[in-house]
């Protein structure tokens, strides 16, 4: 008996820490043995084994997460059921456009980011003249996707024939995405509408169905420097040119290599104005290739001034004026959408732009 007491005593250390040990894992047991019974722990995370080797595990249920726990994990995002097409996604194909009041072919060619050119180009036979100025409410215009033109192919067609003929590359036309071409057989079908990527034709000159008037230089009167009949002689010289009507913005086509002349606004029946003083050597009614009512004033030194779409012609043949006199009233005559002033500016019988001269 004394024997173990003291065995106790020298190894009561180890004892007491054996003990406590015990006693914590007892703890640990049975609670866990409580928790479990006490239905704390959802059965269907227990997992039992199958009955036979083929057999399917059952479905278990996950623990549920709280709302508020799973509020805070959620990825917001918005739901978007349509497919988003950028704005500014490239047209392959060529369209039509149908004409209404109002319009002009440089508003259209610039809703559409083109030149007016190209729309020219693409619509050969629409419109009279290739003058934009003969554009009319239901005309059915050609829209190319890019800057130049869009072609129907032809028998015997090839890509240098086409190239060569509208001043384009052929590989351009090879590889414009919209023609869909077999680069491994790049063979194309007559009767295929093809985009011509800054193809170009040549374009009527309209001008010349409305020649130059200018006058005689020996003062006498005859045929003008320019080839025009019952052309005036003398008269004053004046290169200083001013604005031709009362509103100083464009209402229409501005000046462009298929449009020389600019369209300045102005009401029916607004005063029109010599832009410079010279001699009236052209005053004609009538349609004038759409031009209307048109007054033609040389201002010497080859300087010639166009008035068109007049209501009503305010000066005669040979007349001298001033700069600034009234020679007539605005109007929509020939082939106008409405009421306004196109006015061109010629050098020895060649159009050139006003914005470079009028001030």
């Amino acid at each position: 008996m004394n024997r173990l007491i003291e065995l106790f005593k020298a190894n009561r250390f180890n004892t007491i820490s054996w003990g406590i040990t015990a006693l914590l894992v007892a703890a640990l047991l049975g609670s866990t043995l409580w928790w479990t019974q006490s239905g704390s722990a959802s059965p269907a995370t227990h997992l039992e084994p199958t009955a036979k080797p083929n057999q399917i595990q059952p479905a278990i249920n996950l623990p549920t997460v709280a709302a508020s726990v799973a509020s805070s994990l959620t990825i917001p995002r918005q739901l978007d059921l349509k497919t988003v097409i950028p704005a500014n996604a490239p047209r392959l194909d060529a369209i039509t456009y149908t004409t209404e009041q109002g319009d002009s072919l440089s508003i259209i060619a610039k809703n559409f980011n083109l030149k007016m050119e190209s729309i020219l180009y693409s619509s050969k036979g629409v419109i009279p003249y290739d003058n934009p100025d003969e554009l009319s409410p239901g005309m059915k215009l050609t829209i190319p996707p890019v800057d130049g033109m869009v072609y129907k192919w032809q028998d015997g067609d090839t890509l240098q024939k086409v190239a060569d003929e509208f001043s384009a590359k052929p590989d351009d036309i090879l590889n414009f995405p919209g023609n869909g071409i077999d680069l491994t057989n790049p063979q194309i079908k007559p009767g295929t509408i093809v985009t011509i990527p800054g193809g170009k034709r040549e374009l009527t000159d309209w001008t010349t169905l409305m020649p130059t008037q200018g006058r005689v230089n020996n003062g006498s009167t005859g045929t003008s420097d320019f080839g025009g009949a019952s052309a005036c002689g003398g008269g004053p010289v004046d290169n200083t040119f001013g604005w031709p009507a009362n509103a100083h913005w464009i209402s229409g086509n501005d000046y462009t290599p298929s449009h020389l002349g600019i369209d300045i606004a102005a009401n029916q029946g607004d005063p029109i104005f010599a832009a410079a003083a010279g001699v009236v050597t052209m005053a004609q009614g009538g349609d004038n290739y759409g031009y209307g009512n048109v007054v033609q004033i040389d201002h010497g030194n080859g300087f010639v001034t166009l008035y068109a779409h007049l209501s009503q012609i305010n000066v005669s043949v040979c007349q001298v004026v001033g700069q600034g006199a009234v020679i007539g009233l605005a109007g929509a005559t020939g082939n106008a959408f409405g009421a306004h002033l196109h006015f061109e500016i010629r050098i020895n019988g060649v159009n050139v732009n006003p914005h470079d001269y009028v001030q």
